[in-house]
């Protein structure tokens, strides 16, 4: 048997009697115990200020889930587009307020499902879409003007938006009336998922593209989510996933201003996505230091005077890295906690993690358990009766503040490098995360970190049953687009591929090309190409 975590000896009215310190993996030292004396309390009232009030740290608004609880989303999609439909729709009839699409592999690199590089991944681990065909069937029975979308999608983002736009148009949707996101933060590929198909400069000018479009186009739409998620989700630290995320919104704010956009013209819109893992305070801190951050560097470094412009506003996913094989039950209640911990940070919208996800994808039943628990969050704990309830607490307060200082600590070597795409370019981002990454697996070797199940308290576990995803998704969608291909106008596509191909070697703004490709039922793999022959494909240095 393993040993366990010695505890501690309790003295006579209950305190810990020990000299230990604690420090998180951020770096950030915890003390024993938080008195007015570890803040400053002027400063504090002038840091913390009012919700929905400049510097936004209690909430974006000024009554946050006492109006409307957050938005229930729930990251789904395998196989065909049929087969991910059918969940929608039954996601939506439990109670989801907001869907969360997740793409196959190929269509996250650029790939039809018919290209000998998609064989074996089609449908495995997200939907797959080609075809402007496949995203009607998607959301075939779902009204576009009436429910929220976020696309899990960066290399490919502006092909897949505009197939979604066309959709909207074909369904009678308005534009300006539609409400959604997609994911399209390339920078934080190069960073940590490694999913990239461009170079970096190009791929950054193809996200301003879709925001210049955004502004003047889908004033309801957020065109990008800058996300962290998949900095924390690769071994970064709280600290660095706040400090990488928003670094990486000041480069797109700084390309989208020298495209000559004034910055209250498209910053509403920007969005971001954060982590939330299972040191509850620490994220909690992080979420109230990403609010305040955000919001003096909109004013401060750019001048920012719209107070939407302003605002952090963000979904939050708990963290998948976190759920073990092992004991899988013990999820569910790794999943509260770090949902908790979301909801007291002031999310606008959260995804839980399914119990089976270190397994495999979520089985109806675990997809159904997961929104559950933000339901029973938001209509059973009472954490929504009040606004930012935690604040004003000694020690989240000097913990927000430390985050916020650690944070500002690495926009300073950053902009010192010349900026965060200077700084990939350099691998410096990617070190920080390897390192961390390092530092927290030797822990868990020595058990300085505890893992319930894995590294202490380890027990046998009965199986859990397996959503078993369908084999023939290759064959179904290949044989769709063969016959896609057979009755569509070849002519018009090619027109519209070849005026794409122009309009990027001449740097225009693509979306409007993108956008006719889609309508002519050009495939994600034929758009990509194009691209392809105009930028390259990017092949990423060794990190030492």
């Amino acid at each position: 048997m393993p040993k366990e975590p010695a505890t501690e000896t309790v003295g006579v009215m209950g305190s810990a009697k020990t000299d230990k310190k604690y420090t998180t993996l951020s770096g950030v030292p915890i003390n024993e115990l938080y008195t007015p004396e570890e803040l400053d309390l002027g400063s504090l009232e002038r840091e913390l200020g009012m919700p929905g009030e400049f510097p936004y740290t209690r909430g974006v608004y000024t009554t946050m889930y006492r109006g409307k609880p957050w938005t229930m989303r729930q990251f789904s999609g395998f196989a065909t587009p049929e087969e991910t439909n059918q969940r929608y729709r039954y996601l939506l009839s439990q109670g989801l307020t907001g869907l969360s699409v997740a793409f196959d592999l190929p269509t996250l690199m650029g790939y039809d499902a018919d290209n000998p590089e998609s064989q074996g991944e089609v449908g495995k681990c997200g939907v797959s879409v080609s075809s402007l065909e496949d995203m009607e069937i998607l959301f075939q029975g779902v009204p576009l003007d009436k429910v929220t979308v976020s696309m899990t999608i960066n290399s490919p983002a502006a092909i897949l938006w505009a197939m979604y736009l066309v959709v909207a148009e074909k369904q009678g949707a308005d534009w300006k009336n539609i409400s959604g996101t997609i994911q399209n933060d390339i920078l934080k590929e190069y960073i940590a998922q490694k999913e990239f198909i461009y170079p970096p400069k190009p791929s950054l000018d193809l996200v301003v593209d879709t925001i210049e479009f955004s502004a003047r186009n889908t004033p309801r739409f957020h065109p990008i989510s800058i996300s962290g998620y998949h900095i924390r989700e690769a071994g970064s630290t709280a600290v660095q996933e706040l400090a990488f995320t928003l670094r990486d919104g000041i480069e797109y704010v700084q390309a989208t201003v020298e495209r000559g956009l004034d910055v209250d013209e498209f910053a509403p819109q920007l969005s971001f996505f954060f982590n939330s893992h299972s040191d509850f305070f620490e994220e909690i801190a992080k979420f109230r230091a990403a609010r305040r951050v955000w919001a003096h560097v909109m004013r401060d470094r750019f001048g920012a005077k719209n107070p939407r412009s302003l605002m952090c506003r963000f979904h939050a996913q708990t963290a998948g890295c976190s759920l073990t094989a092992q004991q899988p039950y013990n999820n569910v209640v790794r999943t509260a906690i770090q949902a908790l911990a979301a909801v007291l940070g002031g999310t606008q919208s959260l995804h839980t993690n399914s119990l089976d996800e270190a397994l495999a994808l979520p089985t109806e039943a675990a997809v159904t358990l997961a929104l559950r628990t933000q339901q029973i969050l938001a209509y059973e704990s009472g954490v929504t009766n009040t606004v930012d309830p935690l604040g004003g607490s000694y020690f989240v307060e000097r913990l927000t503040k430390d985050t916020e200082e650690a944070c500002y600590e690495y926009f300073r070597k950053i902009d010192e490098m010349g900026g965060m795409l200077a700084a990939i370019e350099r691998g410096y981002p990617q070190r920080e995360i390897a390192d961390a990454s390092y530092l927290y697996q030797g822990g868990l070797e020595t058990k300085e970190k505890i893992m319930v199940g894995v590294n202490a308290f380890v027990s046998e576990h009965a199986p859990l049953p397996i959503l078993e995803i369908d084999r023939s998704a290759g064959d179904k969608q290949t044989e769709k687009l063969r016959r896609l291909r057979e009755r569509r106008n070849s002519q018009q596509v090619n027109k519209s591929l070849d005026a794409l191909e122009s309009a990027a070697r001449r740097k225009e703004n693509l979306m409007p090309a993108i956008l006719e490709c889609v309508r002519a039922y050009g495939t994600v793999g034929e758009i990509c190409d194009r691209l392809r022959e105009v930028y390259g494909i990017y092949q990423e240095a060794s990190v030492l």
